[in-house]
């Protein structure tokens, strides 16, 4: 049952959006509490603590698998974004129309840092190589993400201004994180100790920017004709599409013959995608637009059904190598 109880995080971003539907107007920009200024500020502080903790030296450590790194990056940035471009045509009710971007941008994500390392940690996957592309794979966002929706909210919006954007993302991510690698030698040893600390401040991040985007949406009214069988909807594409990539990347992997701690890194980095990204790049991209809480709906899902599932599989993969250990030892 243990392995089956709800994770608190996800039930905390529940309540959050249960609280910012019975009071919108705080976390709204009229309001004068300015969370969306906190939320700017939080950002920076949480991708310079991810500097900080792995270190370059960790990151070195997992440059040596080429065909890992390729498989892990191409699927997050290439293979799921296309995907949801191969699916389009089906997006074909009112309401499909309306949440096709907002899978898009999902799709378009950077993968994850932190869960992504732990559940490959918990499985006996390739820890060092799992830190390395979930690190590179967040600077790379930072360029491949806004390309990606250039595209198409040019087309849906009347276009956005890539510089602003990329030059926004470099002073709210890669630079804290690049300052934060800098302060590795100095820090690293304090940020190891107060590790659920700063967990607990990253999720808090998360949980302002969910708030304040929500309490936008609802305050604007952008959720009043969708149902709950929408969102049902939406619960069960989330799940085809999280299940169709990280069978994809498993079928590729043991075709590639990876072992089974690179086929592990390779499913739960390449089939992630990060909330933390996806806050900040939708306060970015979408500036000023009233549906932000639609645009994180299914990042929302897609995150607590990719904790839910994967560390469920993990937990499996776990006994599996304790049992294969348990019959070598007594072999």
């Amino acid at each position: 049952m243990k392995r089956f109880s709800p994770n608190l995080f996800i039930v905390a971003m529940l309540s959050v959006v249960a609280v910012a539907w019975l009071h919108p107007y705080p976390g709204t920009k009229l309001s004068p509490l300015h969370l969306d200024t906190l939320g700017d500020i939080g950002v920076a502080l949480v991708f310079l603590l991810y500097g900080v903790q792995p270190g370059p030296q960790k990151l070195k450590a997992g440059l040596a698998n080429i065909k890992l790194h390729l498989l892990i990056q191409i699927s997050t940035f290439i293979i799921f974004p296309i995907i949801i471009i191969l699916l389009k045509p089906l997006f074909v009710s009112a309401f499909l129309a309306q949440v096709w971007l907002p899978f898009f941008f999902l799709a378009a994500l950077p993968s994850t840092v932190s869960s992504a390392v732990v559940m490959v940690s918990i499985a006996g996957g390739n820890i060092p190589a799992a830190i390395f592309n979930a690190s590179i794979s967040s600077m790379l966002g930072i360029f491949i993400t806004p390309l990606w929706m250039h595209i198409f909210i040019e087309q849906a919006a009347g276009g956005i201004s890539i510089i602003y954007v990329t030059g926004q993302l470099l002073l709210q991510v890669l630079l804290p994180l690049v300052i934060g690698l800098l302060l590795h030698k100095k820090l690293g040893s304090a940020a190891a100790v107060y590790k659920k600390e700063l967990k607990f401040f990253d999720q808090s991040v998360i949980l302002l920017i969910v708030y304040s985007a929500f309490c936008e949406s609802f305050y604007t009214g952008a959720f009043s004709k969708f149902s709950f069988s929408s969102l049902l909807i939406l619960l069960a594409m989330v799940l085809v599409l999280f299940f169709l990539v990280y069978g994809l990347i498993s079928f590729v992997a043991k075709q590639l013959g990876f072992s089974r701690e690179d086929g592990i890194t390779a499913t739960f980095c390449g089939s992630k995608k990060s909330l933390v990204h996806g806050s900040v790049m939708a306060k970015v991209l979408f500036t000023g637009a009233a549906n932000t809480g639609l645009i994180l709906l299914p990042l929302m899902l897609f995150h607590a059904m990719q904790l839910l599932i994967v560390s469920v599989i993990a937990g499996r993969l776990k006994r599996a190598a304790a049992m294969i250990n348990a019959k070598s030892a007594a072999a």
